[in-house]
Formats: structure tokens, C-alpha cells, sequence
């Protein structure tokens, strides 16, 4: 079963991850100073929360498990391989204020986060449309 895990910059400038999904009716939760980190402690959680439930003598399907991976917009951007000025060319948005969004000094308002969005997603349009 495929279940949602958000992927979020934590206050500390981590990296946090936790399932959205009522699908198991528990939460999983990672953390890590690194996405890699806060994968393996989720797989961690996991296999902790197999064990609590093989001790207590009930059955789920933990091995049938797969994440699918979503980054909240500050994790996007410091995870993403963009620069801040290729952002900027692609989004319109000045690159001092993507790095305020970066360092955690500021949090995106609803609107640049959809700015932010069509930008990249125009960008991935026009790469799907590139003749190599």
C-alpha cells in the first residue's frame, strides 16, 4: 500500500518526515539533519512500531509498505538542485527572499508557494518538451 510522507524543514533547520495517511491508523515519524537521516529513522519507526504490534499478538501488513515521498515548499527548496538564481529566473522571485525561505527566517505566504509551483512546473513542462 502506497502511503504519503511529508517531508518538512523542521524549527532547528532539520529535516522532519511523518506519514499523512489514515490508511494505518497510526503515524510514522522520522527526523534526521538530513533527508537521507530522516528516511532511515522513519524506516526505524516502522520496524519499531512491526515489533509493537507482532508483541501485542495483532497482524498488519508492515513489509507491504511504500512511501511516496512529498517535500513541504522550504524542504523543496534547500533539498532541490536549482540555485537560488536559477529559482529566481524560473519563479520571478527575487533569490534574497528564497534564500529568507531557505535559512527559515521567513515562511513562504500561500501565494509565493503557488508561484513557486506553476514556476517549477512550467520548468518541468518545457524540459518534458526539450528534443535531446
Amino acid at each position: 500500500m502506497k502511503i504519503k510522507a511529508i517531508i518538512e524543514t523542521g524549527k532547528n533547520l532539520d529535516f522532519d518526515i511523518y506519514t499523512d495517511d489514515d490508511t494505518l491508523g497510526f503515524m510514522l515519524l522520522g527526523q534526521g539533519n538530513t533527508i537521507e537521516e530522516a528516511k532511515a529513522d522513519l524506516m526505524r519507526s516502522k520496524e519499531e512500531m512491526k515489533s509493537a504490534y507482532i508483541e501485542a499478538g495483532e497482524s498488519f501488513d508492515f513489509d507491504n509498505i511504500e512511501f511516496e515521498f512529498v517535500f513541504d515548499t522550504v524542504s523543496f527548496l534547500r533539498h532541490s538542485p536549482f540555485t537560488l538564481t536559477g529559482l529566481q529566473k524560473i519563479t520571478g522571485i527575487n533569490s534574497k527572499q528564497l534564500s529568507h525561505y531557505v535559512t527559515g527566517h521567513r515562511k513562504p505566504s500561500p501565494k509565493t508557494v503557488q508561484r513557486i509551483r506553476e514556476g517549477v512546473s512550467q520548468f518541468a513542462e518545457t524540459l518534458s518538451h526539450t528534443r535531446w
